[in-house]
Formats: structure tokens, sequence, C-alpha cells
């Protein structure tokens, strides 16, 4: 076993990641505090090729020190926009078509594995502050929330780890599982 080269991982540059095809997801985060958790998120939709970032409220916006150093570069290929409003962004969105998800402990939240998003679909997964969470005026926006399955005291993850797990449950259900159902048949 060895570690592969830069050279060797096939990475696509900027200009290439701009033009291919994103998932229909996108990334819609409220009053998120810290830059580093936005720089973080940045780099996990690079990953997974999602289709949009709205920062919203007080989340910061590159180029912030933080964001551009946690992000290393992926502020230049994830599509991204800055709304004062959160409740204007979501309304676009709903009249865009977009299944409105958040991510978040509600009375009525189902359990992440419970989720299986349509494909073609477009969902907007909402990520709220590091401390208060989605905020009231945002649930009533949100066809429904889920939440990610914990046993230890805190129930309650990073911001950013929790991007990364949701993220890569899109990823999981909309590409990887599209791609196994066609190699079966």
């Amino acid at each position: 076993m060895r570690k592969l080269r830069t050279e060797e991982l096939n990475r696509k540059s900027v200009e290439e990641f701009r033009t291919m095809p994103k998932l229909p997801v996108a990334v819609v985060l409220d009053n998120i505090r810290s830059g580093l958790n936005v720089g973080s998120i940045f780099r996990t939709a690079d990953a997974f090729a999602i289709k949009h970032i709205y920062l919203c409220g007080i989340t910061a916006t590159p180029p912030h020190r933080e964001i551009l150093k946690s992000a290393i570069g992926a502020t230049e290929s994830v599509t991204w926009s800055h709304h004062d409003s959160i409740v204007e962004c979501l309304s676009g969105l709903k009249r865009e078509g977009y299944e409105i998800i958040g991510i978040e402990h509600t009375s009525t939240s189902r359990n992440i594995q419970e989720f299986d998003p349509e494909p073609g679909q477009p969902v907007a997964l909402v990520l709220g502050n590091e401390v208060e969470g989605i905020s009231d005026v945002t649930l009533n926006f949100l066809d429904f929330c889920f939440e990610i399955p914990q046993i230890g005291t805190k129930h309650s993850l990073n911001v950013s780890v929790c991007a990364g797990i949701a993220l890569w449950y899109c990823f999981e259900k909309l590409l990887l599982a599209r791609a196994e159902r066609g190699s079966k048949t």
C-alpha cells in the first residue's frame, strides 16, 4: 500500500468543476458564526459536487480569512450567494421547486436513514447556528427535518461535521446508488 501522489488523484480544474453536472442539492447556512465551519462546508460541497451554497444572515462570506483557511480553494469552485434574509432565500428556493429539509432535532424529525430523495428533485439542506440551531422562523419553511442518530451525552455535532454526514448521505443516495442501479440493469 502507498499513498497516491497528487497527480494520480485525477483532480478536476476549477473550470472543469464549474461546468460538470452537479447534484441537485443546495446548502443553506442559517447564521453560522464560525468562518472555519463555513470554509469546511465549502470544501465538503466541492468534494460532493453540490450545486450551490446560500450564506444567510450573519454567516461570513468569502474572502473571509477563516473561510479561506479551511476551504483551501473551494470558494473558487463552488457557487455561492449571500442573503441578508433567510426567509427571502427559502421563499425563492420554494418557488424554484426545492424540497427544503432541515437538519435538526425536532418533535417530528426523522432518522437520516429514512431520507430517500427522489432523483431529479432539487433539495436544499438547511443547517443552523452552532448554538441556537435552526431558527424558529426557518422551521416554518421546512418540508421536514432529519437528524443524525447519536448515543453520546451531547446529541450535538459540529455544524461542519453534520454537513459532511448529510452531504455524504445525499451523494450516496443520489449518485452512488443511481450508479449501482444502472450497473444492475
